[in-house]
């Protein structure tokens, strides 16, 4: 509708990187959509490097989760493994266990949904990694869980979350969106919160967790 959302925005990421992206919710989820090749820029390019395998976790997950499957069925989409104990094995590393993997995928609640979607980007195996606001739904067990296998990921993370302590963890770099403006911080969450430049252009507001 007119609003620029980014502009001549350009940046690369090395292997390894844990960048956390910032500004309006609406930005940087389009960005990250286009980052992962779901939704399409005005102009420009995103190239990747030949032996990446990208995972992406999208903020609405609800077009996932509308057919009428079990968590078995709804999980051996994405895998052409058909035994059962393979799918089962990555449902319970989000601790669906039991008859559990047989309940019906359109009637979980919003953080089982999000635990699906973190087990379907498992099965890619991916060594990039882009999360929209992974946090949301979860309760504070399973953030502490996911943050600490992030932690232990060895691949590149392109991620934004409002849960000021999980992007404190993760976060080795920070690019700020702002209208036409972005700001490529190599700082960490932390340094960045304090940043002097940071609160002169938000007017010295504190910051927003």
């Amino acid at each position: 509708d007119g609003e620029v959302l980014f502009e001549d925005l350009h940046f690369s990421v090395g292997k390894g990187e844990r960048v956390a992206f910032v500004g309006p919710d609406h930005a940087v989820t389009a960005l990250m959509g286009i980052l992962a090749g779901e939704e399409e820029a005005d102009a420009g390019l995103v190239q990747w490097g030949h032996s990446t395998n990208c995972g992406y976790l999208p903020k609405d997950n609800q077009s996932f989760f509308e057919a009428d499957l079990s968590l078995i069925d709804w999980m051996r989409q994405f895998t052409d493994e058909p035994e059962e104990n393979f799918v089962r094995s990555f449902l319970g590393r989000m601790l669906f266990s039991g008859d559990e993997v047989y309940k019906c995928a359109n009637v979980l609640s919003g953080g089982e949904k999000m635990r699906c979607m973190l087990a379907r980007i498992m099965l890619r195996d991916p060594n990039v990694v882009l999360l929209d606001s992974p946090t949301n739904h979860l309760d504070l067990e399973s953030i502490t869980a996911l943050n600490s296998g992030l932690e232990k990921f060895e691949g590149t993370l392109l991620f934004t979350s409002h849960d000021v302590e999980f992007v404190s963890t993760l976060a080795t770099r920070v690019i700020e969106l702002d209208g036409p403006n972005f700001y490529d911080l190599h700082l960490s969450y932390s340094e960045y919160l304090v940043d002097e430049q940071r609160l002169q252009r938000h007017g010295n507001r504190p910051a927003q967790g």
